[in-house]
């Protein structure tokens, strides 16, 4: 799975996102995206770990590690690949939980 390009699908789909990484050998990332009124999703690759965070209104609703983060993330990639039309204002995502 590429970050990068998740980002770049999900800002091409109005929802702000950004992916960046650190170190010589690309082993560190940060990945995040907002999908609307302060939901905020956070994806952090280090070497202490990978975490998945959702936030809304800046309270953390759910922090998941290993490989639980990396299924939610897979989630979110196979929700763009394959879009359940669902309007949040004039853009479309498909509804997750």
């Amino acid at each position: 799975m590429n970050l990068q390009a998740l980002a770049i699908v999900l800002e091409r789909r109005g929802y702000p996102a950004s992916c960046y990484t650190c170190g010589d050998q690309m082993n560190s990332a940060s990945f995040m995206v907002s999908l609307g009124e302060n939901h905020l999703i956070r994806f952090l690759v280090s070497d202490y770990g990978i975490t998945w965070t959702e936030m809304r209104d800046d309270r953390e609703l759910m922090k998941l590690e290993g490989a639980e983060a990396v299924n939610q993330l897979q989630e979110l990639a196979n929700i763009v690949k394959h879009p359940m039309q669902n309007n949040v204002g004039n853009k479309t995502l498909a509804k997750r939980c």
